[in-house]
């Protein structure tokens, strides 16, 4: 068994600002369409226990 040393990874190019700020938009969507949908439940679920 041999242990040969390997060259270092490829540096990963540059992320520009506009593709955080893409993927930061994209996660704001979805943390706000999971609360609405979570809470549009909550309230379902409370009205039809009331009811029953």
């Amino acid at each position: 068994m041999s242990i040969t040393a390997t060259g270092a990874p490829p540096a990963l190019p540059a992320r520009r600002v506009r593709h955080q700020v893409r993927e930061a938009l994209a996660l704001m969507a979805f943390s706000a369409t999971t609360s609405l949908v979570l809470a549009g439940a909550a309230v379902l679920l409370l009205g039809l226990g009331r009811q029953g």
